[in-house]
């Protein structure tokens, strides 16, 4: 394995339902100079099980199992650490990818750049509906250079919420700060923002990666993250103007009260919510009462307001119309509840 130069880099943890797919995907187009580098946080289902079958058929494929778990930041970091690359490629255990893609991302590497980002399109989480035909709006591969590294932050930081994105030269990343993002849920956000860019950057515009959106071990901490984490992490770097990272997301999203609407339609803020993170924090005594007003509203009824606004004035969000009818307060589910608990009496 001394001639490795891609390691695709998976941090896993109870994917056992889908981290066969994804596996069989990339190793299909693997390489002798590519290794598949799964990292495991100590998986109390078949994880273990469904990796280790593709071992023997692989000689690419390495499988480290943890006692504990660590949490994903700490998990991807010793996966960059343990890899054997010239490069990482930081792949998510239950997308896909499309043919060539392996192809394409060691050409760019090859190329020189200390950073490759891959566009994705978007797919529910079975693949039956493209939801975003392309994440990253860029239709044509762009390089970007030492001198860009502000514009860099501004337009591509919003997508790299999506960690498969990203492919990064492993020496980059060894030579910086990690430790400080640990559970901030992006520390590869942070490594590569943290200072300007070491070397050139480039973006392939193709949607090679095919994401299965609400699949993600956080979304019971939607609330906190999108409104607390996120924006901590953005506005955290220094080295950057505050107009580039409104660019990349409000420094305090918590404050708009239709922010909190839409969160409300999603099922994610509650008056727990609004008691543990908004009363603290929000100043104002008429938008604390309008934030708990919010929080106390029937939510099927805001499911139903939200749902009916970005289907027909604000249609630009494709993502929170799905969030919204994949809520337990879309009438489907709350009809399908209804009917389960009456044919229970």
């Amino acid at each position: 394995m001394s001639d490795v130069f891609l390691s695709i880099c998976i941090a896993t943890f109870r994917r056992g339902a889908f981290i066969g797919e994804t596996l069989g995907n990339l190793l299909a187009q693997a390489t002798p100079d590519v290794e598949v580098l799964v990292l495991d946080g100590g998986s109390p289902d078949n994880t273990a099980t469904v990796v280790r079958s593709f071992q023997e058929a692989y000689p690419g494929m390495r499988y480290v199992r943890q006692e504990t778990n660590m949490g994903v930041d700490r998990d991807y970091n010793r996966a960059v650490d343990l890899a054997r690359g010239e490069y990482c490629w930081l792949m998510t255990d239950d997308d896909l990818v499309k043919p060539g893609t392996v192809r394409r991302v060691l050409d760019a590497c090859r190329s020189g750049y200390g950073f490759v980002i891959v566009n994705c399109e978007v797919r529910s989480i079975d693949f039956s509906e493209q939801i975003e035909e392309r994440r990253l709006a860029v239709y044509e591969d762009r390089e970007y250079g030492l001198e860009d590294t502000e514009f860099f932050f501004a337009e591509i930081a919003p997508y790299l919420q999506f960690i498969g994105a990203v492919v990064i030269r492993r020496s980059i990343w060894l030579a910086r700060e990690k430790e400080k993002y640990y559970g901030t849920l992006f520390i590869h956000v942070g490594v590569i923002f943290q200072a300007p860019l070491p070397e050139k950057a480039y973006v392939i515009s193709d949607p090679l990666i095919t994401v299965r959106f609400g699949n993600a071990m956080w979304t019971p901490k939607m609330f906190e993250i999108w409104n607390f984490k996120w924006p901590g992490l953005v506005w955290s770097f220094s080295g950057y103007s505050d107009a580039a990272k409104r660019k990349v997301c409000a420094k305090k999203p918590w404050n708009r009260l239709l922010v909190l609407m839409l969160d409300r339609a999603k099922g994610v803020y509650s008056i727990e919510g609004y008691r543990k993170w908004i009363a603290p924090r929000m100043k104002s005594p008429m938008r604390r009462f309008g934030a708990a007003m919010i929080a106390l509203l029937p939510g099927f009824l805001v499911n139903l307001m939200g749902i009916a606004w970005l289907s027909t004035i604000n249609r630009k969000y494709p993502l929170h119309l799905h969030d919204l009818r994949s809520s337990r307060y879309y009438y489907r589910n709350c009809i399908a509840r209804w009917f389960g608990k009456a044919g229970g009496t």
